[in-house]
């Protein structure tokens, strides 16, 4: 006794071609913008988080203006000196571009774009989710070049809406002592360095997320380096010293947002405007760099 056995499964189409199984479709590079998109978003306290720090820093550049205004307003002029007297103490001199650029406001803003950008990458690992992406779109690098473009992009706007808001307030408040235009020498270079300092200290989180796989840790790290470092390679004693300190990223910013207009003491050993943005540029590229090879070799 013979079973005949069927299956429902042809093995040619209509025209006589022989079947074959229709492969399953590749995710494009929109296609994971879009879930790393959705996947940022996906928290509420991240849109807190970048909320909070731009409101600090704003408000604590418009604070530094309102109060060097009303200490100019109310600054007597010099007095004639008496004959046999001494000179009067100089009147304040102040940079109106110093007010849009607080330095400890936008250090607060580097470590929380920092911190953001870490936790982008550890984040993942952590929750183990990291796991279920890898299945569904084994080419990593594909991965951390989504992720780099979602975290670039968003702290890019931040970054411009900051910087941009910064300037034109503190400007404003400052109209009646000397307050500068975009027009001013060195005031558009200001503005787009403080701009894209934002994008690239969150790209340098986003590498110590990928080496520090811990939140307390990660935090840590990014602090020291963005912040500490600079700090510990400075004076002048030694060029070599003084040239790693130049080649970190809150050193060329300082150097970047400095009034051409006012007579600095650059030191012995300063960093040109032309490194500056160089440094910018390497770290960016550094960090990515470091994200890819990182994730793409070690295990999840």
């Amino acid at each position: 006794m013979s079973t005949d056995i069927t299956t429902d499964t042809p093995t040619a189409d209509p025209a006589g071609l022989p079947y074959r199984p229709s492969a399953a479709p590749t995710a494009r590079f929109r296609h994971l913008v879009a879930a790393e998109w959705i996947k940022f978003w996906s928290l509420r306290s991240t849109a807190l988080v970048l909320a909070a720090g731009a409101l600090a820093t704003l408000g604590i550049c418009v604070n530094a203006a309102r109060v060097n205004a009303d200490r100019l307003a109310h600054q007597p002029g010099l007095p004639p000196v008496p004959p046999g007297g001494r000179p009067a103490l100089p009147q304040m001199v102040y940079d109106p571009l110093g007010a849009a650029y607080v330095s400890p406001a936008w250090a607060l803003l580097m470590i929380i774009v920092a911190a953001l950008g870490a936790s982008v990458i550890f984040g993942e690992y952590t929750s183990g989710l990291i796991r279920t992406t890898f299945a569904a779109v084994p080419d990593r690098r594909a991965v951390v070049a989504a992720k780099a473009t979602v975290v670039g992009a968003v702290t890019l706007v931040l970054g411009v809406a900051v910087s941009g808001g910064s300037f034109g307030v503190t400007q404003a408040i400052l109209r009646d002592h000397h307050g500068m235009s975009l027009a001013d020498p060195g005031a558009l270079r200001a503005v787009t360095a403080s701009a894209l300092l934002v994008p690239l200290c969150a790209l340098i989180g986003m590498a110590v997320g990928a080496l520090v796989r811990h939140t307390a840790g990660a935090v840590v790290t990014v602090i020291a380096l963005l912040l500490l470092v600079p700090q510990l390679f400075g004076g002048e004693q030694y060029r070599w010293v003084v040239e790693i300190g130049n080649a970190m990223p809150l050193t060329a910013w300082d150097r970047l947002i400095l009034n051409p207009d006012r007579d600095y003491d650059l030191g012995r050993y300063p960093v040109t405007i032309t490194e500056a943005w160089c440094v910018y540029g390497a770290w960016s590229a550094v960090a990515v760099a470091v994200t890819v090879c990182v994730v793409g070799r070690r295990d999840v």
